[in-house]
């Protein structure tokens, strides 16, 4: 049984629709956590008596995950409704150099996340070697 026209179209519109509220949403909430982040920077700036480098870098890096997240909601509504992958690759860097910076206990497992990172590094270095085509969604591309 075919799906009628108009749903064909009504169905994709509103769950766009959904997909681009929950999103927005998401940002509201991640642009609130970020400022968090930086009034804590602010208070322990002005409390520096007691801190831990490593905890204050692993802070830093929080921070930079909330901004990369949100840069990609925004690059999302810019781009016409994609994620570059590209913003998925720099999340990950950061979230894997967290990792080495907070637990660094074991060895291996820091040799490991590094070579996440080269990874990672390595899938950047390709995406941005290929040409970006994106397909038009024309009849002719469909084939």
């Amino acid at each position: 049984m075919k799906t009628p026209y108009p749903m064909k179209k009504l169905i994709p519109q509103a769950l766009q629709a959904i997909l681009n509220f929950s999103l927005a949403v998401l940002a509201l909430v991640l642009v609130f956590l970020m400022i968090r982040e930086l009034v804590g920077f602010i208070i322990a700036l002005f409390q520096a008596n007691n801190y831990d480098y490593k905890e204050v870098l692993a802070d830093i890096l929080v921070f930079f995950l909330y901004f990369e997240f949100i840069t990609m909601i925004v690059k999302y509504f810019k781009e016409d409704y994609h994620f570059p992958l590209r913003y998925f690759i720099y999340i990950g860097i950061t979230a894997m150099i967290r990792l080495i910076i907070v637990e660094h206990e074991d060895p291996m497992h820091t040799l490991l996340f590094a070579l996440v990172i080269l990874v990672l590094i390595i899938g950047y270095f390709i995406i941005n070697m290929t040409p970006r085509q994106r397909p038009t969604g024309t009849k002719e591309n469909e084939s």
